[in-house]
């Protein structure tokens, strides 16, 4: 099989480039998805927008955890890729897609018992709440099919395939933009969906990208028929021992997306123009900042992969000192793309109202400087993370999320009332509050002694 020869060392920026601008396009397409759905949806109103908004925070919960599991099983791939063992590589696979048909089965179920009155309890009026649940109904089908999805890009990502899941979005980008356009509006005779059809789209993709990537695996290794055992020798210590590893993973992801959701149901209080606008340029900072995280994930990748192979000292210093540079300029250009985002904001959505533009223009300072301590944090926690120091930076997103963006963003919108300029503010915040406690840790070295006979 021909992932179980050892990668080339040392790596270089530029072989962190190869690994990196896949996962920087495909994750620029993914929210690019969301923001061209909002774009699509915008005209039905600032109504339409915020019922999507508010859906999207309880499906994105579901798939926020999905991608916690996924990428540990992405970190346990990189892990058995470095040190070529192919039992390894089939156990850290399976398990992954065991554990990600468990928590899809469980969020699945949980939304279809709880989300309807989680969804009238914040909506601003009864006919948001109608369309927001209307759009989640459709949502949950993505959830299904991202079941497959999100592990089996993890596992390509992992041994450094990173154009495999770029190419299954370049197939299914154009028939989830057409298929929405169609559906909202009702374009040749078919019945206007609204926001609902925006989600028909994005489910009809989601499966097929689940074909292509199944398709893809079965033709590069027939999904490891031929590999016999365990990596801890039984299934069930071998699920154990990614469980250990995964877990503390999986809570940070986990509280990450539960706060970032929580905060989402408080946006929905502010003014219906400002958490409009708010909507609105979400995906838009997720998709320029995909370019700094992108560049930190595939540096994690690498740093997995060479101590795969027990790189450990000078290699895997000097492969660190060129990647932060890169990082540093990455978080440049994320800066730059924001700017550019905010000008092209005023033609982008001249529909709607001064109220939104104005509050969409407020956003531009932190914008300018948030990409520099994210890009910078999200490099140690990928490198932390891919020495097994999970434990530790699960406390860091644990204390940040709870103790400074959750109760900030509380006091910000229901003790002071402050616009959505200044609650936009604790992004920054919490970056800020991270960046002592990461830096700090990735200096002491300790996390490349990690253990990965575990």
């Amino acid at each position: 099989m021909s992932n179980s020869a050892h990668p080339p060392s040392p790596r270089s920026s530029r072989q962190v480039l190869s690994v990196a601008w896949p996962l920087g396009l495909k994750a620029v397409m993914t929210h690019g998805l969301i923001a061209i759905d909002a774009y699509l949806v915008s005209p039905l109103g600032e109504t339409a927008l915020a019922a999507m908004g508010l859906a999207g925070s309880i499906g994105g919960l579901i798939l926020g955890t999905l991608f916690a599991f996924s990428t540990a099983t992405q970190i346990r791939v990189a892990q058995a890729y470095g040190s070529g063992n192919e039992v390894f590589i089939k156990s850290a696979f399976w398990l992954g897609l065991l554990i990600n048909a468990i928590v899809g089965l469980v969020g699945l179920s949980l939304a279809v018992l709880y989300a309807d009155d989680i969804l009238r309890s914040f909506a601003h009026t009864p006919e948001i709440a109608a369309q927001a649940q209307a759009y989640l109904n459709i949502f949950l089908l993505i959830v299904v099919a991202e079941i497959g999805n999100q592990l089996l890009t993890s596992y390509f990502n992992g041994c450094g395939q990173t154009k495999t899941p770029f190419y299954s979005y370049l197939i299914i980008m154009p028939i989830n933009v057409g298929l929405s356009l169609i559906l909202i509006h009702g374009h040749f005779g078919l019945p206007a969906m609204g926001v609902a059809g925006a989600a028909v789209g994005s489910a009809v993709a989601a499966g097929i990208q689940a074909l292509y990537l199944g398709s893809r695996l079965y033709v590069k290794n027939r999904a490891f028929k031929g590999v016999q055992g365990w990596r801890n020798d039984t299934f069930i210590l071998s699920l154990k021992r990614h469980l250990v590893f995964a877990l503390p993973l999986a809570a940070t992801f986990f509280s990450v997306a539960l706060t970032n959701n929580i905060c989402t149901l408080m946006y929905a209080k502010l003014p219906v123009n400002q958490f409009a606008a708010k909507t609105l340029i979400m995906p838009w900072v997720h998709i320029a900042g995909t370019v700094g995280i992108s560049w930190a994930q595939a540096t994690g990748i690498t740093v997995a992969q060479l101590l795969g192979e027990r790189q450990q000292g000078s290699t895997l210093d000097a492969f660190l000192k060129h990647s932060w540079k890169g990082a540093a300029i990455s978080a440049g250009i994320v800066s730059l793309i924001y700017l550019g985002i905010i000008l092209a904001s005023a033609v982008v959505y001249a529909g709607l109202q001064d109220e939104t533009k104005a509050t969409l223009w407020s956003f531009l300072p932190v914008l300018l400087l948030l990409p520099f301590p994210k890009t910078s944090n999200a490099m140690c926690g990928h490198s932390l993370r891919a020495g097994g120091d999970t434990v530790y930076v699960m406390n860091i997103f644990l204390s940040s999320q709870w103790l400074c963006k959750l109760p900030l963003t509380f006091a910000f919108i229901y003790w002071f009332e402050w616009s959505a300029t200044l609650v936009f503010m604790i992004f920054l915040i919490e970056e800020l509050f991270k960046f002592p406690l990461f830096h700090l840790r990735l200096l002491k070295g300790k996390w490349k002694e990690g253990p990965l006979d575990a």
